[in-house]
């Protein structure tokens, strides 16, 4: 049974913090596994922004276009994200998480794969009533501890 996702009803909203050195940033595979999670419906991007954070700590944001910084030229076809959510108070904390000589894409995106469930909870009555993420790499440090624990 398929369940058509209405506008009252909304997958989990995350962010994510990407930070590539500014030397080699690579973003290229980045963006395009991005646009690809857009394209299949995996995901609804709400605002995509860059920031650079210079050797002396002094951050900006990079405006996205085909001669954006060196390396996050993948992320200009997203150039025009931008919902609102995120403003300059978000902006400059995601700016003390980051290292100087840095480069980070700012992400705030929908997970639309997730829709169709809650809209089946919801008809059922059940209320999301509480939600977290663990980190992908506490995840991935957790399964090497216990895949280490089974070798001894």
């Amino acid at each position: 049974m398929m369940f058509v996702a209405t506008t009252d009803v909304h997958g989990p909203i995350d962010f994510v913090l990407i930070e590539f050195p500014l030397e080699r940033t690579g973003s290229g595979a980045t963006a395009e596994a991005l646009k690809d999670l857009i394209q299949r419906k995996v995901v609804w991007v709400y605002d995509l922004i860059i920031i650079t954070k210079d050797e002396d700590g002094s951050v900006a944001g990079a405006e996205l276009t085909e001669e954006a910084t060196e390396g996050l030229e993948g992320f200009a076809s997203l150039a025009s994200v931008r919902s609102g959510l995120l403003g300059d108070a978000e902006i400059a904390e995601a700016a003390q998480a980051m290292q100087p000589g840095t480069a980070a894409a700012l992400i705030v995106y929908e997970n639309l794969w997730a829709i169709p469930f809650i809209a089946a909870a919801r008809e059922a009555g059940g209320e999301v009533i509480a939600s977290a993420r663990i980190p992908a790499q506490d995840v991935m440090a957790a399964l090497d501890a216990m895949e280490s624990e089974s070798k001894v």
